[in-house]
C-alpha cells in the first residue's frame, strides 16, 4: 500500500495509542514503527488493521490516487462490464482480485459496491452485506455524497428483502442524501423512492408506500424509465392487494407485467438490429443490465397476478400464471418467489379439490421459504395450509401449522398459555 507520509504516526498519536496497542492482535510494535517511518509498506489487512484500531477511514493513510495503476482502473471497467452481462460469478472473482491489489486502494469503495451487487444477484446476502457497509464507509470518508446514497439504497433494498427492521431509516436517509445534492439525479431519486416504497410496504404501512410509488413513477415518467415505472406498479398493486382493493391491485399489476413486455421486445428488438445500429458500448450495456433486471423482477410480478386471478375466481388463469413464475424463478434461481409460486399452485390445487397436489406444494412452499429466511412469508404459507386442512377435517394437521404460524407470529405467546394454564390448574 502506498501511504501518505506521517499518516499512520498521526493517527496513532491523535488515537493516544503506543505502537504496541496498534499492532496488538496483527502485528507486532517493530513493524509498525517501520510502516510509519516508510522503511516497509503494509499489506491491505494491516493497513484497515490499523484503521480499525486507530479510528481512522482506511482512505485517511492512502496517498494521491494519481499513481493508481492501469490495471485496477482498466479492472473496474471489467467489472461493471460483467455484472452489466450477468456474469456474477466472473465478477466476483474479479472484484475479489481487484481488491487484493495495493495500488487499487483508492477505489475499495468503487470495487466493494460493485462486488457487493454481485453477491446480491446471486442469492448471496451475507457477503453482500459486509461489503456494502464497508462501501458506505468509504463513500462518506471520501465524500462522495451520491455514491453513499446509491450504497445505501442497496443496503435498504438488503434489509427490507431480509426482513430488518432498519430497512426504512436507510432508505429515509439514502433519498435524504440524494436530495441534499444541488443538483439531484433523478434517476437515483426514482430508484431511491421506490426502495423506501417497497420498505415500507414490507413494514406494512400501506397507505405511505402508495404515495412513494406514485412519486417514484413521476420522476421515473419524466425519464421515460420504463423498468422503474413496471417495478413502481408492482408496488402499488401490493400495496392496494393489502388494503384489500383488489380491482386497482389487479389493474397495476397489469400494467406492470404489460411495460415489462414492452421492454423486452425493444431488447430483443435492439439486439438482432445490432449491427446496423450505431449504439454505443454504454447504450448497449444498459440495454443488457434491464433485461437481466427484468428477467429479475418479472417472476414476482406474475406471481402477483396469479394471487390476484384466484381472488377473482380465475382458477385457471391463476394456475397458468403461478406456473409461468415457477418457471422463471427457477431460471433465476429466485428461491423465495418459487417458493411462494408453490404456495400459490397449492391454493389453485385446494380450488380444484386435489388433496394430494396440496399436500405437496405446500410442502415444497414451507421447505423453501424456511430454507430462504422468509419468516413473515412463511408464517403466512402456515396459515393458509391451516385454513385448508381444518377444511379437509384434518384438525391435527391443522392445529400443528396454526401453532407454528402463531410461533411465529408471536414467540412466547404459547408458551405463555401453557403456563397460564399450568398455573391455574395448580390453584383448582
Amino acid at each position: 500500500m502506498n501511504l501518505r507520509a506521517g499518516s499512520v504516526k498521526q493517527a496513532r498519536q491523535e488515537a493516544g495509542l503506543s505502537l504496541a496497542q496498534v499492532g496488538k492482535g496483527h502485528v507486532t510494535a517493530p513493524a509498525i514503527f517501520l510502516i510509519e517511518t516508510g522503511r516497509t509498506r503494509p499489506s491491505l489487512p494491516t493497513l484497515e488493521h490499523i484503521a480499525q484500531r486507530t479510528g481512522k477511514p482506511v482512505e485517511f493513510f492512502l496517498a494521491d490516487p494519481g499513481g493508481v495503476s492501469d490495471e485496477a482502473k482498466d479492472g473496474l471497467v471489467e467489472l461493471e462490464s460483467l455484472l452489466a452481462h450477468g456474469q456474477y460469478q466472473d465478477a466476483i472473482e474479479l472484484g475479489q482480485k481487484l481488491l487484493s491489489l495495493g495500488s487499487s486502494a483508492h477505489r475499495l469503495g468503487p470495487i466493494r459496491y460493485h462486488l457487493a451487487r454481485a453477491y446480491l444477484q446471486l442469492a448471496k446476502p451475507e457477503p453482500a452485506r459486509e461489503l456494502l457497509r464497508q462501501a458506505s464507509s468509504h463513500f462518506e470518508s471520501v465524500g462522495d455524497v451520491l455514491m453513499l446514497a446509491e450504497c445505501l439504497g442497496s443496503e435498504a433494498s438488503l434489509a427490507y428483502m431480509t426482513q430488518q427492521p432498519s430497512a426504512v431509516a436507510i432508505a429515509e436517509r439514502a433519498l435524504a442524501l440524494c436530495r441534499s445534492l444541488k443538483s439531484v439525479p433523478e434517476s437515483t431519486e426514482a430508484r431511491l423512492l421506490g426502495v423506501l416504497a417497497s420498505a415500507q410496504l414490507a413494514a406494512g404501512a400501506w397507505e405511505k408506500a402508495m404515495e412513494l410509488y406514485k412519486e417514484a413513477i413521476e420522476v421515473a415518467g419524466s425519464l421515460q424509465d420504463l423498468r422503474r415505472l413496471a417495478l413502481s406498479y408492482h408496488g402499488l398493486s401490493m400495496a392496494y392487494r393489502e388494503m384489500g382493493q383488489t380491482e386497482a391491485a389487479i389493474r397495476y399489476a397489469q400494467r406492470s407485467v404489460a411495460l415489462l413486455e414492452v421492454l423486452r421486445e425493444r431488447v430483443s428488438l435492439a439486439a438482432s438490429t445490432l449491427p446496423s445500429c450505431r449504439l454505443s458500448s454504454l447504450s448497449l450495456r444498459i440495454m443488457l443490465t434491464d433485461e437481466t433486471d427484468l428477467e429479475l423482477g418479472r417472476a414476482s410480478m406474475i406471481l402477483s397476478l396469479s394471487e390476484l386471478s384466484l381472488q377473482e375466481g380465475n382458477v385457471d388463469a391463476a394456475a397458468e400464471l403461478a406456473e409461468q413464475s415457477l418457471r422463471m424463478a427457477e431460471k433465476m434461481s429466485e428461491g423465495a418467489t418459487a417458493a411462494e409460486a408453490h404456495m400459490w399452485l397449492g391454493r389453485v390445487a385446494d380450488q380444484r379439490g386435489d388433496d394430494e397436489a396440496v399436500d405437496r406444494e405446500f410442502e415444497m412452499a414451507l421447505t423453501g421459504l424456511s430454507a430462504n429466511g422468509m419468516t413473515e412469508r412463511l408464517l403466512r404459507c402456515h396459515g393458509m395450509y391451516a385454513e385448508i386442512l381444518e377444511r379437509r377435517g384434518d384438525l391435527t394437521s391443522a392445529y400443528v401449522h396454526m401453532k407454528k404460524a402463531l410461533s411465529a407470529s408471536r414467540p412466547g405467546l404459547l408458551r405463555d398459555k401453557g403456563h397460564q394454564s399450568a398455573g391455574r390448574a395448580g390453584s383448582v
